[in-house]
This record gives structure tokens, sequence and C-alpha cells, in this order.
């Protein structure tokens, strides 16, 4: 009969394995794999030092540690990594989620204004995806049939489309209104009679993100898991991310909210939402590529290099983004994105080059530089300076 261990004795071994692996923090490692493999969270370890492992729960820690030792990411073992306010699932060929990302998240909401917590946000992005164009379309055949009716159905129908314009194209910023029904599009009244003051319930409308690279959707998620009022579409080239992240907008109750799709950069995004986006978020692969090679092992030889390798100055894909980004969003909205430390000077430099107006660098967690925050000017500035 095998001898029982205990959580105790199984935490003091898997410790001093690890630690002969030449694993740099072997009790952290230790706790996080006991853990995993018992189900229970790290304070919980402790205070069950003296619990026996079943024989499932051995088997388990084993595999667990002959991972670790061989030096496979911790997160890859356990299938997980917190990332802010949520949990997310991670598996081999997809990025893992870094802290230094939790810095593009706060720098990407601090460009929103306040929620409004009195607001109940519940429209979908689908419905979202879909509100424009059908109230466009509305709003086209009713002017058609106002043609055949009285002046003041057409005049409706114009204040209708024009109502639509407003909605969308406000700066960020605006606290908009749109119409509280069943059915959000603007519909164009049929008779004078509907063109009465509309005292139907109001909420603002959701903000507008557009999430590039989005890997595990550990951007995607945080922002419409932390904002109601946030509605994302997520990109992603890579049919694992594309997965993973659908699973982790599930799994954290925000897949009303966000949207991936597979595609390269922005090129799924909806017609309809060109011009009109509040902010612009990336992690894209930005390691130089002759940087790549001197990565830690961990690393390089685990995590995927479609995700890492961002050419020869870790620059070529924020090359493609921040042009795109200057097209995609509103006035005054605002294109995040996290970069190589040593070149962050030279994409500030590109990107006012592209026609932002103001671009700033944030540092990540550790005081290096790490987050481009470039904003577009407001509409009232570019028609001054037109």
């Amino acid at each position: 009969m095998a001898q029982e261990w205990t959580i105790k004795e199984a935490l003091d071994w898997t410790v001093g394995y690890l630690e002969r692996k030449g694993d740099e923090n072997p009790r952290l490692s230790a706790e996080w794999l006991l853990s995993a493999a018992c189900q229970l969270s790290r304070i919980q370890l402790y205070v069950n030092y003296e619990r026996a492992l079943s024989e499932g729960g051995r088997e388990v820690l084993r595999g667990y540690v002959t991972r670790r030792g061989a030096g496979e990411p911790l997160q890859y073992i356990t299938g997980e990594a917190p990332f802010r306010h949520v949990t997310l699932k991670v598996r081999p060929g997809v990025l893992i989620p870094r802290p230094e990302t939790e810095v593009l998240v706060s720098e990407a909401l601090a460009l929103l204004p306040a929620a409004d917590k009195r607001v109940a946000f519940d429209s979908t992005i689908e419905a979202w995806e879909g509100d424009l164009l059908k109230a466009a379309q509305e709003a086209q055949e009713g002017a058609a049939d106002a043609q055949d009716s009285s002046a003041a159905s057409t005049a409706a129908a114009a204040e209708a489309q024009a109502r639509l314009e407003q909605r969308f194209d406000a700066p960020i910023g605006a606290r908009l209104e749109e119409d509280a029904s069943e059915d959000p599009s603007v519909s164009v009244p049929e008779t004078p009679e509907s063109s009465a003051p509309d005292t139907a319930p109001k909420c603002p409308m959701p903000y507008l993100v557009a999430d590039l690279c989005t890997g595990s959707g550990c951007i995607a998620v945080s922002m419409a898991s932390e904002r109601s009022d946030v509605r994302v579409f997520a990109t992603d080239i890579d049919d694992k991310a594309v997965t993973l992240a659908r699973e982790n907008a599930e799994a954290c109750g925000v897949a009303d909210r966000v949207k991936v799709a597979q595609c390269n950069l922005g090129e799924a995004l909806p017609p309809s939402a060109l011009g009109r986006l509040d902010l612009v978020v990336s992690n894209p692969p930005y390691v130089p590529t002759a940087v790549v090679a001197g990565l830690p092992e961990e690393v390089r030889g685990f995590e995927p290099a479609l995700a890492l390798d961002g050419g020869p100055d870790g620059l070529s894909l924020f090359r493609l983004i921040a042009p795109w980004a200057m097209q995609a969003l509103k006035p005054g909205g605002g294109l995040v994105c996290e970069l190589f430390e040593e070149h962050m000077e030279e994409a500030r430099a590109f990107a006012l080059s592209c026609g932002f107006a103001d671009a700033r660098i944030v540092c990540d967690l550790a005081g290096r530089p790490r987050v481009l925050v470039a904003l577009r000017a407001s509409e009232d500035a570019e028609e001054g300076a037109e």
C-alpha cells in the first residue's frame, strides 16, 4: 500500500524538487501546483496541512510537477491565470496574460467618463452592430414613402436620420441618449402625429472598442466586465486564440458584450463601426526579432512566436494599427497600445505622424516604458485645423 502524503509533505517535496530543477520561485510554483491538484486555494493549503492527498490528487500533482520541472509555464499547467478582477482560461498556443497588460486596461478605461451606475446597459453588441444599418434602411424607406405623403412626414424622416447620425458620431465622453425600447433602432414616423416628442425611457449609448490581437481576450473581457457600458469587437488572426477568447468571454459572463472574430487586425469589423469607435486597444506582437532569441526558455520555448515576434524593431504590427486606428476612431477617440520599452519614442513619433493630436508614454508596474496612449483631436479641433 502506498504511503500517504499530507499536504505539508507534498508541498515540501515539491519545493525541493523544483529548487533542484532551477525554478526561480520554487515555493510559489509548488503552492500553485498543489492548489490546482487539490482544488484548494493557497490559504486553504496552509489550514489543511495535515490532510492526506488522495491517490488521484497525487497522480495529478506528479504530472504537474514533471511538466513544471521541464520549464513549462505554471499558467499552462493549471489552465488559468488571474488578470485584474477576473480569472481567465489559458492554453498552450496562446500568449499568457501578464501584469503589464493590466496597465493598458487601466489607461484605456481612464479615457472613458465615469460610468453612470443608475443606468442599466443590457443591449448586446449584436444589437448594436445591426442597429446602424437597420436604422439607416428604415430612414431611407421612410423618406421614400414620405414623397407620396405629407411634407410633415418627410420632415419627420429627415429628423430621424439626423438623430441617428448624432447618436453614433459624438466624440468620446459624450453622454448621448438612445431609445430604450425593445427595438433599439430609430424608426421613421409614418404619420405627422407619430413625430410627437418622445417620452420613452432614455439610456446612454454604449462605448465602442476594438481590441486587435486579442489573444486570450484578457483586455476585451476585462473592459467589458468592469464597464457594463462598453461593447468590444475583439479580433485575432489565430484560430486557437479566437476559440479561447470566446470561451473566456462566455465564462466571465460578457459574451453578449464581446464579439470575437478571426481576421487580420480590424478587417472583420462591420463598416458601420469605422469612424465611430471610442477606443482602439491592442497588445500586438512587439518583441524585436533579435530579442526573441534571448527571452527566457519558459517564454521562448513554450509561448507562440506568432504572439511575440514584432519584426526588426518590434513595431511592424504597430505601423499597421496606428493609421487604421486613426481612421476607425471617432474625433476625440483614443488608441492604447502595449509596446517594446526601448522603442516607445519611435512609436510615439509615428503615431503623431499618422495624425494623432497627442501621444504619451506610460510606464508599467516595474517602471519601464510600456504603454502608448494616443488621442485623435476632437471634431472642433479638427475643423479649426482645416
